[in-house]
């Protein structure tokens, strides 16, 4: 029997799972670590504490497990995006990670945008200068701690410093590198262009591989500290979002997926990549060799329903303790019993700003609506409703792009919940499937791992032979209809209130 290991780096914990080649969990380990917030709107983690919880979890799942090290044929790894890491010549880290969800680096943003030009910019990586991607955190980094960047040899990514710490290389993948701002999206390889005009040097980054792609192999002294066998190799891996895909069977023209987590996307695969000139959606390699993906982001998407459950719900969640159950599905069946539309109440879920399509910092959460006739059921409701109006507004970019999306699968914590797949399909007018496996990126990665073992032929045919699903959620004519009426008043509101917005963010500023 041959075995394969997913391990996915996220934001609060890594997860490794041993998986049989037919996609069986044999077993699963989680190890969580801190994030630091040093001021407001920083954001930075300890690389050391991602080994760390690497090499706890490598080795439980090893202990619990029973399998013989050698019969592990591959390893894939999942990883957050856009984290920056520097290396000194020795190999040693040089400061905290800054990490995905850092916003310092708007003035680099601004400085990148002159020295590249806009619209170049986004011919090249296909994407606008954000503060979340990582070549304005290396901009950062030179303009306020310079001391620390005439130190740095190596630059690289979250998941591919865990690469380095397994296999001594310095390597990356296209769809984690897309992220960087620094690759050239349509050629998969970094652009000379962009690093010029930023002045990096390409020898501080990895060399670029295809996610499938043997990167190294596990060296004597990461088997030492794992108990995993010298010599086994370790593919390039996926970003979190492309390795969701690949667990989902997302790999031919036409299919997508929604991810309802702390943020929201839409994901739709394709075969030649697709740019939105105005930079709403991200276009991005994805993790099946000279393929493309272009995916939405929605910011406060599951964080709307768990800030509304922890201010509001604390009766919910004494009672789902007393249950043995989730505070979650019984929100869900609160939910329920109010009509589609929420009695006439809207929610923006602005929470954190928003992201596809207004690209709004200052955009904040708004109930619309509210009257004397409403509870704190139908708020609930019009919460989750929000985020649905929210990712329907991701897929109308799509559609504005040309993407045919035939097959929508719902994946993340949200996808689970009945209710909000049901609102998925009703308002995207489609079947909204599930995989049975609810693991997502760890899976998605041991499959490509699979694949550079040799043991399935592509990644296409890993998924065919691996990927199953649950019977679809269809979608309601008659709600479908009422939710087209409600969507369109829900889309007239933020242009409505955009001004507002910003004259908000001038008064929270003074």
């Amino acid at each position: 029997m041959a075995y394969l290991i997913g391990i996915d780096l996220g934001t609060s914990a890594t997860k490794t799972v041993l998986f049989t080649e037919d996609g069986s969990v044999v077993a699963s380990s989680s190890v969580e670590y801190p994030l630091y917030q040093p001021q407001n709107g920083y954001a930075e983690q300890e690389p050391a504490d991602w080994w760390r919880a690497v090499v706890d979890s490598v080795s439980a799942v090893l202990f619990d497990s029973g399998v013989d090290k050698h019969d592990i044929k591959g390893i894939g790894i999942s990883g957050q995006m856009h984290g920056l890491v520097m290396l000194d010549k020795n190999g040693e880290v040089l400061r905290r990670s800054i990490i995905w969800c850092d916003q310092r680096t708007a003035a680099e943003c601004a400085e990148i945008t002159e020295r590249v030009g806009a619209k170049r910019l986004i011919e090249i990586t296909a994407n606008p200068a954000l503060t979340g991607f990582t070549a304005s955190k290396i901009l950062w980094v030179r303009n306020h701690e310079p001391e620390i960047y005439a130190k740095c040899a190596k630059i690289l990514l979250p998941k591919d410093y865990i690469r380095y710490k397994l296999t001594g290389e310095f390597a990356t993948e296209v769809s984690d590198a897309s992220g960087m701002q620094l690759l050239d999206v349509p050629g998969r390889c970094w652009s000379k262009e962009v690093l010029a005009a930023l002045d990096i040097d390409e020898d501080m980054l990895g060399k670029v591989y295809e996610s499938p792609e043997i990167t190294g192999e596990i060296t004597a002294e990461a088997a030492a500290l794992t108990g995993l066998a010298e010599g086994t190799p370790v593919v390039g891996g996926a970003g979190d979002n492309a390795a969701a895909a690949i667990g989902c069977g997302i790999v031919r023209e036409g299919s997508a997926f929604t991810t309802i987590g702390t943020s929201g996307v839409v994901f739709a695969h394709m075969d030649q990549p697709v740019i939105d000139l105005a930079g709403r959606v991200h276009t991005f390699c994805c993790a099946v060799p000279g393929k493309w993906h272009v995916m939405g982001v929605t910011q406060g998407a599951g964080l709307s329903l768990k800030w509304f459950r922890d201010n509001f719900c604390m009766s919910e969640i004494e009672t789902a303790l007393r249950m043995g159950v989730d505070p979650y599905y019984l929100m869900d069946k609160e939910a329920e019993r109010i009509p589609v539309g929420a009695n006439g109440l809207f929610y923006l879920p602005y929470l954190m700003g928003e992201r596809t399509p207004h690209l709004d910092p200052n955009a904040r959460g708004v109930f619309f609506g509210l009257s004397a006739i409403h509870t704190r059921s139908d708020m609930l409701r019009a919460v989750m409703e929000g985020v649905s109006y929210s990712l329907r507004d991701c897929l109308e970019v799509l559609r504005e792009m040309g993407l045919d999306v035939s097959v929508m699968t719902a994946c993340g914590g949200g996808g689970s919940s009945p209710l909000w797949r049901s609102m998925l399909a009703d308002l995207y007018n489609c079947d909204v499937n599930t995989a049975r496996s609810k693991e997502g990126p760890a899976l998605g990665v041991a499959l490509l791992a699979g694949v550079g073992a040799g043991i399935y032929s592509s990644v296409e045919q890993a998924c065919d032979a691996v990927i199953t699903y649950n019977k679809p959620q269809s979608p309601d004519p008659v709600k479908a209809a009422r939710y087209e009426e409600c969507y369109a008043l829900f889309r007239k509101l933020y242009p409505a209130l955009k001004e507002s917005y910003a004259a908000l963010g001038e008064l929270i500023k003074g």
